[in-house]
């Protein structure tokens, strides 16, 4: 379920309050909440994660991100959520794509390479295509 994207980063679809018990024995410290509440209202929201999470000792950040696209205050979030992660991160969404995809232009906002950011989020199941040319953006505007 969790698809490790790089040392510190892990991305996931929806986890349950079961889950986070599991994450936490994988030496995860903050969960990223990337999916807005009510999207599917049968599923967990917020609230339930991050209450499970604290419990764990764990942090919990939320950066909901809708299917309308990327913002520049949600990929600055997330590059300070990454930052300032005390161990390992893992974020979810519906599928894990968002949360991948959001990563993946966070750390290109902290100066990594587009080519290296492929290779690792391919080798994690996911595909950068889709925002390929946001990387080129963020890179340039770094």
């Amino acid at each position: 379920m969790f698809r490790r994207i790089a040392e510190q980063f892990l991305a996931s679809p929806q986890i349950a309050v079961s889950d986070i018990a599991k994450a936490k024995a994988l030496g995860i410290t903050t969960i990223i909440n990337n999916r807005p509440d009510g999207e599917e209202p049968s599923e967990p929201q917020g609230a339930d994660i991050e209450a499970g999470a604290r419990a764990e000792g764990m942090d919990y950040i939320a950066i909901p991100v809708t299917h309308a696209g990327f913002s520049g205050p949600q990929i600055e979030a997330m590059a300070t959520a990454l930052e300032t992660a005390k161990g390992p991160v893992l974020a979810y969404c519906r599928s894990g794509t968002r949360s991948t995809l959001l990563w993946a232009l966070a750390r290109s906002r902290l100066g990594d390479d587009k080519a290296s950011l492929q290779a690792m989020v391919a080798a994690g199941g996911y595909d950068l295509s889709p925002i390929d040319h946001l990387i080129d953006v963020v890179a340039a505007n770094r």
